[in-house]
C-alpha cells in the first residue's frame, strides 16, 4: 500500500467526476446527446469508483510492481472510458454502442477508433480490476 498512490488515485477520481460534470453542460451539443449522456454518466461513475477505490487502496496487498501496473490500468481504462464514449457522441458511432447509437453511423475509421478504444478499456478494467480483488483477498 503506498499512500502517494492512494492521493494520486482519489484526485484522479475527483478530476473524472468533474470532466463528467462538465460533460453534462454540453450534452445537447453533440451529434448523438443519448450517447453525450452516457458519457457524462461514465465520467461520474468512474470518477466514483476511483475516490472509492483510492479510499480501500490501504486494503489492496500486492508486490510494489504489480501495484503500479494495477493503478495504471484501472487509472487508463476509467479515463479512457469517458473519453471514447465522448468521441463516439461527437462522432456519432454506434458499431460498439449499439444501444445508445441507435439511428447514427459514424465513418469506417470512426467507427473502428471507438472500437479499438471500448475495446482497450474492457481489456485494461478486467485486468486491473482482478488485480484488485486478488490484492483484496490477500493477507498483509
Amino acid at each position: 500500500m503506498n499512500n502517494a498512490t492512494q492521493r494520486k488515485m482519489i484526485a484522479a477520481g475527483a478530476i473524472l467526476f468533474l470532466f463528467g460534470l462538465f460533460t453534462g453542460f454540453v450534452v445537447p451539443g453533440f451529434v448523438n446527446p443519448r450517447m453525450g449522456l452516457a458519457s457524462h454518466l461514465e465520467g461520474m461513475m468512474n470518477g466514483t469508483f476511483l475516490i472509492a477505490l483510492g479510499a480501500a487502496w490501504s486494503y489492496v496487498v500486492l508486490s510494489p510492481r504489480l501495484e503500479k501496473i494495477a493503478f495504471w490500468l484501472i487509472l487508463y481504462g476509467t479515463f479512457a472510458n469517458w473519453f471514447f464514449i465522448t468521441l463516439a457522441a461527437i462522432l456519432g458511432t454506434s458499431e460498439m454502442t449499439p444501444i445508445a447509437g441507435k439511428g447514427y453511423n459514424g465513418e469506417i475509421w470512426q467507427e473502428q477508433l471507438i472500437t479499438f478504444g471500448l475495446v482497450s478499456v474492457g481489456l485494461t478494467m478486467v485486468f486491473g480490476c482482478a488485480m484488485v480483488v486478488y490484492g483484496l483477498s490477500q493477507r498483509k
